[in-house]
């Protein structure tokens, strides 16, 4: 299986804001805050990536601010796993901290892969 790890991404406004909701007011556990750029909070088992809405991606509660991630030790072997398979990316982010390849479901849900750089 070439999926490690899955996570939900929330768009947000202000991350100071968010954090303390999802901590405070629902009670989850924070597995890491990255200053304004990135938290992770946890429900469950599952993971929730907060990161801050940009001008140029949806804005926060609009459609396409929620997506589902999927952790992958090698994005390109992955990628060629599941473009053998039929799937279409659209977009290629590399950042030198993690790499994002963005595709969809067959319904145009959004869906990424990631592979990070770091331990």
């Amino acid at each position: 299986m070439i999926i490690k790890d899955a996570n939900v991404t929330v768009m947000v406004n202000e991350m100071d804001r968010a954090v303390e909701f999802y901590i405070n007011t629902l009670g989850l556990k924070l597995k890491g805050r990255y200053g304004d750029e990135f938290a992770q909070v946890e429900a469950a088992g599952m993971t929730i990536g907060l990161h801050p809405a940009n001008k140029n991606g949806p804005k926060p509660g609009d459609s396409g601010s929620l997506s589902i991630g999927f952790g992958v030790d090698s994005l390109d072997k992955a990628m060629v796993e599941l473009k053998s398979r039929g799937v279409k990316f659209s977009q290629i982010l590399d950042d030198n901290q993690v790499m994002l390849a963005f595709f969809t479901d067959p319904d145009g849900n959004p869906l990424y892969l990631s592979e990070t750089k770091w331990g």
